[in-house]
């Protein structure tokens, strides 16, 4: 194989790692249900402590649901290299011709795919126990199907810094937790603001926004930390 891929190369080796990683995971259901259940009953739980009162649930639920999804979008963080590590895959990744980088990308696009994708398709279904409407339920699909892939590039970082260390799920939490606050105010935001009947413009452009610059940080950063822990 020649030392520099071409680009048709290197998009069939991302491919290949996607559905890699796409089809581990359907042979470990845990992985795929684990977030799913859990995101389901944090969001049930809030309409049962808190009542009967429409419009306080209005009012709490873009914020219930986005903190539902991305607690459980991290509940899998932790696995994301793990597996390569162990069995000395990940070196052989950090020799092979194709930058660490891509791979790092298309690892965090198979975790979205796997985690982050069926709770955006599943957060309608459950935006219905608050009472949001249609339109607000569109909108909370959008900012999630904006927001959560960038959870997933923003978590490899963790995933990666925190690789082979004792109490890597609570030390990944702290590293992470911080950098989601952005995505998670103006995630919740669009649809608080549409509520409002304010525009929404705003933060649907800042949440792209982010999502294209930790398109293009985090996988250097994350390359970076996976280097260090194969050396």
């Amino acid at each position: 194989m020649s030392a520099n891929l071409s680009s048709m190369d290197t998009i069939e080796v991302m491919r290949a790692i996607v559905r890699r990683e796409v089809a581990m995971a359907m042979r470990q259901k845990g992985e795929v249900l684990t977030p799913l259940m859990f995101f389901a009953v944090v969001s049930s739980l809030f309409p049962l402590a808190v009542g009967s009162d429409s419009a306080l649930l209005l009012r709490m639920a873009p914020g219930v649901i986005w903190v539902g999804a991305l607690l459980a979008a991290m509940l899998s963080l932790a696995r994301m290299f793990a597996s390569d590590h162990a069995d000395g895959s990940l070196e052989q990744m950090a020799l092979s011709p194709t930058p660490l980088g891509l791979t790092a990308l298309a690892k965090a696009l198979a975790h979205f795919l796997v985690s982050g994708l069926p709770l955006v398709l599943i957060a309608p279904i459950l935006g219905l126990q608050y009472g949001l409407d249609a339109r607000g339920l569109g909108i909370l699909m959008l900012t999630l199907l904006l927001g959560a892939p960038t959870l997933s590039l923003i978590g490899a970082i963790g995933a990666a810094l925190t690789l082979g260390v004792r109490g890597a799920g609570v030390l990944l939490s702290l590293l992470v937790l911080p950098l989601y606050i952005p995505v998670l105010i103006f995630g919740a935001g669009a649809v608080e603001a549409d509520a409002a009947g304010l525009g929404i413009s705003a933060h649907f452009s800042l949440l792209a926004a982010m999502l294209a610059l930790a398109g293009f940080f985090a996988p250097l950063a994350t390359s970076a930390a996976l280097r260090i822990s194969v050396e």
